[in-house]
């Protein structure tokens, strides 16, 4: 297989000889993994399947709209492992183990088949056959294809979550990986029901103050090193109890501080409970975001990866930028 093909036959094949599925997606879930999931679901429903949607943390509250019915269940939360019986697996929009979470357990010791569905560079071997392509755009991008391949009918139902995947996942149709195909994909969604201006209001215009506090301060800090390419910034845990904001409200903030005039990679630090930070990487220069996060388990795509680097912050920040000073060289 080819990183731009699919043989999707062969998941049709699979998906038609099967009844029951589990679908579940990396931790910090964004709407590429919950479009992806909710779409995948809803073509699965369509040809009569039974499906369960279980992720490793719970859906952020700001993208909870995405999930009117409430399908999407967190593990050792609204479901325990002991209560899921599938017949095939299928992990969306990623092939590391490391961000599977909570899931990692559940996929390991799952007697079902398992598949994976990916448009990530990254690739762990979870143990499953790949269905990836890591020219497409959007997970949500493969979830239409797999519905064509299937014969299913694109719904306002189904529609709305996959364009919120590849809308999201290609920054509002600005990022590179964008092509004509993204717009004609994104022209059936819109042709079956979606609402795009509905639905940036619900991704973009619904602040709390206790987010806009979070990024002042998180944009407070942002320093400049290496002449200006490249642009740094952090939140600690501290910062969360004190204004109050979620996790999920640091989204995003890092391309506000890419989009400074001549700043060609942007990474910010995002510390976890217990200690540990979340890196995420963003470039718009040759400077590759996938190698630098596989450096530290993680991964991603060229233009934006993501991993978990071990505290305290001058560590984490030391290594951590050591290494993107020295990709940058």
């Amino acid at each position: 297989m080819t990183p731009d093909s699919i043989h999707w036959p062969r998941f049709a094949e699979i998906v038609r000889g099967h009844d029951r599925f589990l679908l579940t997606s990396h931790i910090r879930p964004d709407c590429d993994a919950l479009g992806s999931e909710l779409g995948m679901a809803g073509v699965l429903e369509s040809l009569g399947k039974q499906v369960t949607i279980v992720n490793g943390q719970s859906t952020p509250p700001n993208l909870a709209f995405i999930d009117p019915e409430r399908k999407i269940r967190a593990l050792g939360q609204d479901i325990q492992a002991s209560q899921i019986d599938a017949q095939v697996l299928i992990v969306l929009d990623t092939s590391a183990w490391q961000q599977l979470g909570p899931m990692a357990d559940v996929v390991r010791g799952s007697q079902a088949r398992k598949l994976v569905i990916d448009h990530h560079l990254s690739e762990d071997d979870l143990g499953a056959e790949p269905f990836k392509n890591t020219s497409a755009e959007a997970t949500g991008r493969l979830v239409v294809e797999a519905a064509d391949a299937l014969g299913v009918t694109i719904t306002e139902k189904i529609a709305l979550p996959l364009f919120a995947a590849i809308a999201t996942d290609t920054g509002w149709f600005r990022f590179p990986s964008t092509s004509g195909g993204t717009y004609r994909v994104a022209a059936r969604l819109v042709d079956a029901g979606v609402r795009p201006q509905q639905l940036w209001t619900a991704l973009y215009e619904q602040d709390t103050l206790a987010r806009l506090q979070l990024r002042g301060r998180i944009l407070a800090r942002t320093t400049s090193d290496m002449e200006g390419r490249l642009m740094y910034t952090w939140v600690e845990e501290a910062d969360f109890r004190e204004t109050g904001a979620l996790r999920s409200d640091t989204e995003d903030v890092i391309n506000l501080t890419l989009s400074v005039q001549g700043v060609e990679v942007a990474v910010i630090f995002v510390e976890q409970p217990g200690g540990d930070f979340k890196i995420s990487f963003r470039s718009r220069t040759q400077v590759s975001c996938s190698p630098l996060a596989e450096k530290f388990g993680g991964g991603g795509h060229k233009a934006a990866a993501g991993a978990s680097v071990s505290g305290p912050l001058a560590s984490a920040q030391r290594a951590v930028l050591d290494a993107v000073r020295a990709a940058m060289r």
